[in-house]
């Protein structure tokens, strides 16, 4: 039996990005990106709910190079599982230029966290979504529990990619986390724009932020908006986040853009560009685009 029948292929990202408009100031990350493959060496994982194109390590070394970043951070991908080999050789291979956020299970003893700090891991990610029956997806704060102490002993970040809807309620317990580590939420927690940054979620986690409590990626502006390729109702969830504490927030990409269309497939240097135009205070730029991941990672 194929077991990989049913599962959808995506589309890979823009061959040829532009070159973005404003060079980034130098020591400049891309703290969000997924490499993908090659297959023949790091396969996909089973119950993985997608399947993307091989997206291995030098494109996106070359897509740094591309829009002036010096460095990048990969988060460890759903179509490889819990199978983080993918992400520790790229770490081995290009130790001056990456760092880690992995995603596993318990499967892995903590201890084994510290093996994969010397390559250059810096976090766990975890998924607080509504999980599909058979689709391995993520882990949640059952498995961080288990690592707590780990990551608190090692400096490491807890990383989330949630439901929006879930903020109001976790905001204790993200605050309490956040005196022993800090803690990411991915992608401006992906509120539908059209909900507007008086959301009360948004507005919850704005209040972590403006305490220094949670740190945002300002990334994919498209998981939450369909007004391709500028997403200017986007906009006022940036400037919001701004306002309320540059030195908590850092930018990414999301390369390769797992899962969006081809056809509406960003540009990796328009959105570069994007982020300079919501954010023209160069001492704010140098803070999100350098500062703030350089001292976290």
């Amino acid at each position: 039996m194929d077991m990989d029948k049913d599962i959808p292929s995506i589309a890979g990202p823009m061959a040829h990005p532009k070159k973005p408009r404003t060079i980034p100031p130098p020591g400049a990350w891309d703290t969000h990106a997924h490499i993908f493959g090659p297959t023949d060496k790091f396969p996909y994982a089973p119950g993985r709910g997608y399947t993307p194109p091989d997206a291995p390590i030098e494109k996106f070394i070359a897509l740094l190079d591309r829009l002036g970043c010096a460095r990048g951070l990969i988060v460890q991908g759903n179509a490889h599982g819990y199978d983080n080999r993918v992400l520790l050789d790229a770490l081995e291979r290009y130790p001056q230029r990456l760092r880690g956020i992995a995603i596993t299970d318990a499967r892995v003893a903590p201890a084994e966290l510290r093996e994969w700090h010397k390559l250059g891991m810096r976090g766990l990610r975890f998924h607080l979504l509504r999980q599909k029956p058979g689709y391995v997806r993520g882990a949640g704060l059952d498995v961080f529990e288990v690592f707590r102490k780990t990551m608190a002993d090692l400096g490491w970040a807890m990383q989330l990619f949630c439901d929006h809807s879930v903020m109001q309620d976790m905001a204790p317990t993200l605050r309490d986390i956040s005196r022993e580590m800090p803690v990411i939420v991915d992608h401006m927690l992906m509120v539908p724009a059209e909900l507007g940054v008086n959301e009360p979620n948004f507005q919850a986690l704005l209040r972590l932020v403006g305490e220094g409590q949670v740190h945002v990626k300002v990334s994919a502006p498209y998981r939450l908006s369909t007004n391709f390729p500028d997403y200017p109702d986007v906009r006022p969830f940036h400037e919001a986040l701004v306002r309320a504490n540059p030195e908590r927030l850092m930018w990414g990409t999301d390369w390769p853009h797992p899962s969006i269309p081809a056809e509406i497939m960003p540009d990796d240097g328009h959105l570069l560009d994007l982020f300079h135009d919501w954010t023209p205070d160069e001492r704010m730029r140098q803070t999100i685009l350098v500062d703030t991941p350089t001292r976290l990672f």
